[in-house]
């Protein structure tokens, strides 16, 4: 008997690579927040160990599992290359084949999937928050709300979007504008992002088409997986997976425009590494997958732009700048815009507390990590946030103390290309 079954364990050899130098610990936000040595990276990797070891039990270990944001912040820090995201992937599904949750939480959890995973159901909630504003029901639920932490958490968070955003619906195909076709672009709309940030995903269209790409932007799958994959759901997560790469096989690229969705797709080749139905065809589509930032990157720009007088401060997704690696990109795009002034807020490598749902699962930990990474950008006194996550969106707006605009990369370049003003 022992905490972890046989069913792809984490890996003895990866978790022998820590030497345990402590270089993880200042960029670690749940260390920072919770201050217990087993709610840091090489704490966990010591839980992990002691998961393999026969008479190991699962249920006092896996807290601190849960605790972990998944940020990959650690990736970046360690100077000995612990892939400590394929260790924390290994371990969570491993967590909830082998810990008996309280009902409530397996309830929440599922609830939370039902929900967010399908966006004909978002755009079913989205009305009701609409109803709930124009009625004045929300204020008047507010005091009872603030005894729940989670259901007043997932309130503080909602967007205020319009219906007909909500309902947006995008074309199948757009064809490139100017010049000859660069290549056929797949986009992910996502669930979250088709929903609350469909203007995202309109802006994200143009700038591909005006850049020479095709678009194709098929409707199905309804969800990446990468909700479900971040937080154990495995079986779940994979279906989805498996239903992306086939809603894209003939593209030359998959462009996403949400950095926890590019980070989950980039990693199928390794997640279904083990399916012999599915390995060589995942391989092949994560080597296809691009943030948008990134593709852009690659090319020269085409499109004209037009000034933007904007001071922007811009923050690091965990998912885009960890776990994909990708920082430089992003501002090289942005740069490209006139008049556009980047700067830099402290602790950029410290998650804002969003972590897919985490902020729903630990809500008092990520509501101290969101008032501490707002107060960074505030600190910088920028015109506006620059974030290319949904997930971080709604957490950077939910803790500035003074309303401030934040922008996906996209916008302001569809904005700049159009030579039109920002909301």
């Amino acid at each position: 008997m022992q905490a972890f079954d046989a069913l792809r364990p984490p890996q003895p050899e990866e978790i022998a690579t820590c030497i345990h130098c402590g270089f993880c610990l200042p960029t670690c936000p749940s260390y920072l927040v919770f201050g217990e040595e087993m709610d840091s990276p090489r704490g966990r990797i010591v839980l992990m160990r002691h998961g393999l070891e026969p008479g190991s039990v699962m249920d006092p270990i896996a807290l601190h599992f849960d605790r972990c944001l998944g940020c990959m912040a650690c990736v970046t820090a360690c100077p000995s290359g612990v892939r400590y995201d394929h260790l924390i992937e290994a371990t969570r599904p491993q967590v909830e084949r082998n810990h008996r949750r309280p009902w409530r939480e397996r309830a929440f959890r599922r609830a939370c999937f039902e929900l967010f995973t399908h966006p004909g159901r978002l755009r079913v909630a989205a009305l009701l928050s609409v109803a709930g504003r124009r009625s004045g029901l929300d204020s008047r639920l507010a005091g009872w709300l603030s005894r729940l932490p989670r259901l007043a958490t997932l309130a503080g968070l909602a967007p205020d979007v319009s219906l007909r955003s909500a309902w947006r619906r995008l074309p199948a195909h757009t064809v490139h504008r100017g010049g000859a076709l660069r290549g056929r672009v797949g986009l992910l709309q996502g669930c979250v992002q088709r929903v609350f940030f469909s203007g995202v995903n309109a802006a994200t269209v143009r700038v591909l088409a005006a850049e020479g790409f095709d678009v194709i932007a098929p409707a199905a799958p309804r969800c990446c997986g990468a909700l479900m994959l971040h937080s154990g759901a495995e079986p779940e997560g994979l279906d989805l997976a498996r239903a992306t790469i086939d809603a894209f096989e003939g593209c030359d690229f998959v462009a996403v425009n949400a950095a926890g969705c590019g980070s989950s797709l980039k990693d199928y080749g390794h997640l279904l590494s083990d399916d012999p139905a599915w390995a060589e065809r995942a391989a092949a589509f994560s080597a296809k997958v691009r943030d948008v930032t990134e593709l852009l990157a690659e090319f020269e720009p085409r499109a004209a732009r037009h000034p933007l007088n904007l001071r922007a401060a811009y923050h690091d997704a965990c998912h885009l700048a960890h776990a994909q690696g990708v920082r430089a990109q992003p501002r090289a795009l942005l740069r490209t815009i006139p008049g556009l002034e980047l700067v830099e807020p402290a602790e950029w490598e410290v998650c804002c507390g969003s972590a897919g749902i985490y902020n729903l699962l630990q809500p008092e930990a990520a509501t101290e990590l969101g008032r501490r990474k707002a107060a960074n950008l505030a600190a910088t006194k920028a015109d506006a946030v620059v974030a290319g996550n949904p997930g971080c969106t709604l957490q950077i707006a939910a803790h500035l103390e003074r309303p401030v605009p934040v922008y996906h990369p996209m916008e302001l370049l569809d904005a700049s290309i159009r030579g039109r003003s920002l909301p």
